[in-house]
C-alpha cells in the first residue's frame, strides 16, 4: 500500500474524494463514484475497485451483488490531489441500469434522451429493478 499516495489525497470535509473509473484500454469513461480513506486502502490492497456508497453510508465493493467487477490497472491522482482516476478492466457492465457506462443520457434537439440501451436487465444483476 502506498502511504505517499494516501497522504497526498485531499479528502473533502465529509472524508470523501471523487473517483472517475475509466476503461484502461479504450479510454471510455465508465462512472463517477466516491472513496473514503478506507475504500482507497482496500482498493490499493486488493487491486479491485472499492468505493464508498453515500446513500448506504458504507463501503461498496464494485460487483459484490452484480458480479460486474473492476480490476484496477492504474490509479492516478489529479494535480490538486482532490480527484482520483482509476484505470480499470471492467468485467460486464459498469452502470446499475445495465448499461456499459453511466453516461447514457444526452441532450438532442432540446430534449434529454437515452443514447444507449441497457445491455443487461438490472433485475437479473440485482434480483430487483433499480
Amino acid at each position: 500500500m502506498s502511504a505517499a499516495l494516501l497522504d497526498a489525497v485531499r479528502f473533502d470535509a465529509a472524508g470523501l474524494v471523487p473517483v472517475i473509473a475509466q476503461q484502461h484500454d479504450s479510454g471510455e469513461v465508465l462512472m463517477l463514484a466516491w472513496m473514503n480513506r478506507e475504500a482507497l486502502e482496500h482498493t490499493l490492497a486488493t487491486g479491485q475497485a472499492v468505493y464508498f456508497s453515500r446513500s448506504r453510508a458504507k463501503l461498496w465493493r464494485k460487483g459484490e451483488s452484480s458480479g460486474q467487477t473492476q480490476r484496477v490497472i492504474d490509479l492516478r491522482l489529479d494535480c490538486d490531489g482532490d480527484c482520483l482516476l482509476l484505470l480499470v478492466d471492467q468485467q460486464g457492465v459498469a452502470c446499475h441500469t445495465g448499461r456499459h457506462n453511466c453516461f447514457f443520457r444526452a441532450e438532442r434537439d432540446g430534449a434529454l434522451v437515452e443514447i444507449a440501451a441497457p445491455l443487461v436487465d438490472p433485475a437479473k444483476l440485482y434480483g430487483e429493478t433499480r
